[in-house]
């Protein structure tokens, strides 16, 4: 949760983790719960842990997602598989990763179309200094919004799945 791609954070800052504190403060959400989820090296485990991730995610019945990604690169092979196995359930989700100009995704699909950049560098950079590769909680809080327009454009739409 949180992680910048080179994971400068301080340990006040995971204890003070911007995604939960916005998302337990707000009286419209339910928090369920905090997925933490590893990177396999090989491409079928990493398949079977973004499965094994939504068929969790269903299992609490959650009606949205806010999934972080902790890097880029062979991290986004992860990430993209399991935004497709949430979506392809039906539950909205809403990303946050670092992208900036130099990190594009090296692979995507329909379900990661609201993904909120935590880059702070004016050049899209990542860089040595603490806080400019670090969500925070405005991320959070851009993360949140989204993902109630999501859940509420489902809601309109009578989609109970």
């Amino acid at each position: 949760m949180g992680i910048g791609p080179s994971t400068k954070e301080t340990t006040l800052h995971h204890f003070r983790d911007p995604i939960l504190d916005v998302v337990s403060r707000d009286a419209d959400i339910d928090l369920l719960g905090v997925v933490v989820v590893g990177t396999p090296q090989v491409n079928e485990e990493k398949y079977f842990v973004g499965k094994r991730t939504a068929t969790w995610i269903e299992a609490m019945r959650a009606d949205g997602v806010i999934f972080s990604v902790d890097g880029w690169g062979n991290s986004h092979v992860d990430y993209e598989n399991t935004f497709r196995e949430i979506g392809q359930r039906g539950i909205p989700a809403v990303g946050l990763s670092f992208i900036g100009t130099q990190a594009r995704f090296v692979v995507e699909n329909e379900y990661m179309d609201t993904v909120v950049d935590i880059n702070k560098n004016q050049e899209g950079i990542e860089t040595e200094v603490v806080g400019e590769n670090s969500l925070v909680n405005l991320d959070a809080r851009k993360a949140l919004a989204l993902l109630k327009l999501k859940m509420k454009l489902k809601m309109r739409k009578g989609n109970t799945k």
